[in-house]
């Protein structure tokens, strides 16, 4: 038997059919190993019928591993009609990010990988310019660069998908990545890619959204962190942040108090689904704090 850290933490996701005992069920299942629940979070959603929990425990007594856990648990799954997932909570989440030629987002994930913010390992950093190369580099990050136009998206995307699947990545971080994805993409990163951006979206579309909004007035400054569905800016959303504003703001001021909602709101959808706690049901999500 392989051996595992002292108190190693495990996180066990489920949802099901809401009914009578799943967390009975659930509880009694880790007692009876010697697990000690140290969090645990559920909702019971009343219009789809199902049920959510997120629970995170150790071992606390015996040599259960998370295999035998893990066999072990599959008959209590099978009772209730369980999805779940059960796995180390110390994992790091193997992720690529892709930007463009704005640096706040990527900066800002940076910053936090390394304060021990954000529990992901890099894999890669994609672009469809060049200007962060230099961050990417600095930071002994691979960085590939992967122009669009009209005429190469689909090799493009292939291209991705490819690196997707040689680095094992796990989640898709779009940092203000400004190419609209194709349909077929978005089907294959279903579940496993947030994007960011400004909440003036349907209101102010193309160029220099900030500016159309001080035409305006706006009293407001959000930002939307949600998975990418080929249904543009419109994916279940994660997270979301907002900051007043008011007529004393210039364009200027909008943009940067834009960036600072932008990180904010990506740092956290980011944090939320490395750490398992977010749950999708059909175009919303559950998302345990």
């Amino acid at each position: 038997m392989s051996t595992q850290k002292a108190n190693q933490e495990y996180i066990l996701k489920v949802s099901c059919p809401a009914r009578r005992g799943i967390v009975a069920a659930i509880t009694v299942f880790l007692a009876e190993r010697g697990c000690f629940i140290s969090e645990m979070s559920q909702y019971d959603d009343d219009e789809s019928q199902t049920f959510f929990t997120r629970c995170r425990f150790h071992v606390e007594e015996g040599s259960y591993m998370l295999s035998d856990l893990q066999t072990e648990f599959g008959t209590i799954a099978e009772q209730f009609a369980m999805q779940w997932q059960l796995l180390p909570a110390d994992a790091p989440t193997r992720t690529l990010i892709m930007v463009s030629k704005f640096d706040h987002c990527l900066s800002n994930l940076l910053y936090r990988l390394h304060k021990g913010e954000l529990n992901i390992e890099i894999t890669a950093i994609v672009s469809n310019h060049k200007d962060l190369r230099p961050m990417a580099e600095r930071e002994g990050i691979r960085f590939v660069h992967l122009p669009v136009n009209k005429d190469n998206k689909p090799q493009q995307e292939k291209a991705l998908l490819d690196i997707v699947e040689e680095t094992e990545t796990e989640l898709v971080v779009l940092a203000r990545y400004m190419q609209i994805l194709s349909d077929d993409l978005c089907k294959s990163l279903s579940g496993r890619a947030i994007n960011i951006h400004h909440s003036f979206l349907p209101g102010f579309k193309g160029a220099r959204p900030y500016h159309q909004a001080h035409e305006r007035g706006v009293k407001l400054i959000g930002a939307t962190a949600h998975y990418v569905t080929s249904d543009l800016d419109e994916g279940p959303i994660i997270e979301q942040a907002v900051q007043r504003v008011d007529h004393t703001y210039g364009p200027d001021d909008l943009v940067a108090v834009g960036r600072d909602t932008e990180t904010v709101a990506l740092a956290k959808a980011v944090k939320s689904h490395v750490e398992h706690r977010v749950f999708l049901t059909g175009n919303k999500t559950i998302v345990f704090k």
